[in-house]
């Protein structure tokens, strides 16, 4: 079985094109599919894509969380940026950044330092954008 360093250096020897498990590897952006259902615990340690469905949780750490237009999500989102396109039914946790687009809807609680809601999103919950000025002027 040839390792991953084997197979670059396979591939920029040769002119065909890379095997498609290598250009798999280098993918940014984890992608759970349209037509895919996940129920259960999910974390990953690069930015995720979700278009599917997901019921459970959603934990993506320092990294940026996508909810396609068309997705449903049932499901708490951890995220260090988290952009909401689709349907969100749970708790939304951002530790920088959350965009609401138009065709965004929550429906449970939102905590982020910076919020960004387009005309058209929905949110039924409470909604925690403080930032640090909590910070600050708990502080002093």
């Amino acid at each position: 079985m040839a390792s991953a360093d084997t197979l670059r250096e396979r591939s920029q020897t040769n002119s065909s094109p890379a095997p498609r498990s290598e250009v798999d590897e280098r993918r940014a952006t984890a992608w759970i599919g349209q037509g895919v259902v996940i129920e259960g615990r999910i974390t990953s340690s690069q930015d995720l894509r979700i278009d599917g469905r997901v019921e459970g949780t959603v934990e993506v750490g320092d990294h940026v969380l996508m909810v396609g237009a068309r997705a449903v999500v049932k499901a708490n989102l951890v995220a260090k940026s988290i952009l909401i396109s689709g349907t969100v039914i749970g708790n939304v946790t951002a530790t920088d950044r959350l965009d609401l687009q138009a065709t965004g809807s929550v429906e449970g609680d939102i905590s982020s330092p910076r919020l960004v809601m387009v005309d058209g999103a929905v949110v039924k919950g409470r909604v925690d954008a403080s930032g640090n000025r909590a910070k600050k002027t708990q502080g002093g």
